[in-house]
């Protein structure tokens, strides 16, 4: 029999209310609290004064219960959040209930954002930030070692931005959103432009853009790089929006959120990703041969970036839909090839998709941008699904993310030292 179920024979019997509490682990006091909160039904005993439950509904709450606390203590389940943004399935992922690859063809990368800040759509929309909040930023990342990474110059932008912001206390859902339409375009204006003869204005896409490549765009190039946007913006509850959804938790203003994702972004095995695969491919085609490339990789013990994903059993959506666009761009074709090589060569090794990360890479090495570029990208898109994160963890109680420690030390009371 599984932990707290009732054996089969007795499921059509109702619970008593202690019954029901034992099960749910909680006091009685707390059932009536269910029952009132219309998460549980109840019904009176016949003649008598006490309630009764049903067996599968309280099985039910305790479930959900056990899910959205992370588990049972020792039951070693994950996690787990309730959410409404992003549900990945097979080998497809919505926003909303809407397929992300056909919302990220069909609308830019700030609609999109609307659509899962506030589940509706704002054809047109663009974000622009006010030149307070740029100027401060700028100044701060102006003030930052040449050499810093753009994931560090984008976190001390928002923190410059948030010193600027005093408002930035109001957790408030119109204030959020206000700041999020300020922060994101100002994230980018902070970053120094690439090209010298660049003029800010259109598209944040385009904005973006100056401050990674400095070849002039087609709008092909564009429409790449907004659609890599959007196709990135939210992906359940990866490491860095956890980290978000912790700080919101503790009612941390949007902006420290925004600067905790940041900071987890950096890792290897999560934004920074798409920069190993770029130079996979820069190496690739420098020796015009992904066997040599692949074998060095190997025999030095890492793992071949640019390919796989845990979620995703067959391809990753994100890569099909980015790679689809890529094959219109004709100064990408080496890089595609190259990556075709990577995929086709690994495979004798192990049979592995291409993921999102290599899709990435395509894009920033044949756009004549640098390696981080796709952590850039990544960080930028991001932003707006941690802000979407943050305004549904305000909603839930305060400081639920709070889980317990499983206390593996010596057994007290020890002597002082």
């Amino acid at each position: 029999m599984r932990d707290h179920e009732t054996a089969p024979d007795h499921e059509d019997r109702r619970l008593s209310t202690k019954e029901a509490a034992e099960l749910l682990g909680v006091k009685p006091e707390t059932v009536y609290a269910y029952v009132s909160r219309g998460q549980l039904g109840s019904r009176r005993v016949p003649g008598g004064r006490g309630s009764t439950f049903d067996v599968k509904e309280v099985q039910a709450l305790a479930r959900r219960n056990r899910r959205e606390s992370g588990g049972s203590p020792g039951s070693g389940g994950e996690l787990s959040v309730r959410t409404r943004i992003t549900l990945i399935d097979t080998d497809r992922y919505y926003f909303r209930g809407v397929d992300a690859t056909e919302l990220a063809a069909r609308h830019s990368y700030e609609e999109i954002a609307e659509w899962l800040w506030t589940g509706r759509m704002r054809p047109g929309t663009t974000f622009t930030a006010p030149d307070t909040s740029v100027a401060v930023a700028r100044r701060a990342v102006d003030a930052l070692p040449e050499h810093t990474a753009p994931t560090d110059r984008l976190r001390v932008a928002a923190i410059a931005a948030a010193t600027a912001d005093p408002l930035r206390f109001d957790l408030s859902e119109e204030a959020v959103l206000g700041t999020a339409r300020i922060l994101i375009p100002t994230l980018v204006a902070a970053l120094p432009p690439v090209r010298r003869d660049h003029r800010d204005g259109g598209s944040l896409a385009e904005r973006l853009w100056a401050r990674l490549s400095g070849h002039k765009p087609d709008e092909a190039s564009l429409r790449a790089l907004d659609t890599a946007l959007g196709l990135l913006v939210d992906h359940d509850l990866a490491a860095s929006t956890l980290a978000v959804r912790v700080a919101a938790s503790a009612r941390a203003h949007a902006y420290a959120a925004v600067s905790a994702g940041l900071g987890v972004l950096e890792g290897p095995l999560h934004g920074a990703a798409s920069g190993l695969a770029h130079r996979l491919l820069h190496d690739v085609l420098e020796q015009g041969d992904a066997g040599p490339v692949i074998a060095d990789e190997l025999r030095a013990g890492r793992r071949i970036p640019g390919l796989g994903h845990r979620l995703y059993p067959g391809e990753d959506p994100r890569a099909r839909a980015l790679f689809g666009l890529l094959e219109e761009i004709p100064r990408a074709a080496p890089a595609l090839a190259a990556a075709r090589d990577v995929v086709a060569t690994t495979a004798r090794h192990t049979p592995l998709h291409a993921n999102a990360d290599l899709a990435l890479a395509v894009l920033t090495a044949s756009s004549g941008m640098l390696a981080t570029a796709g952590e850039t990208i990544f960080a930028v898109a991001r932003t707006a699904g941690w802000i979407a994160h943050t305004l549904e963890e305000y909603a839930e109680r305060p400081l639920r993310m709070r889980p317990s420690g499983l206390y593996v030390g010596s057994k007290p009371p020890q002597p002082l030292p």
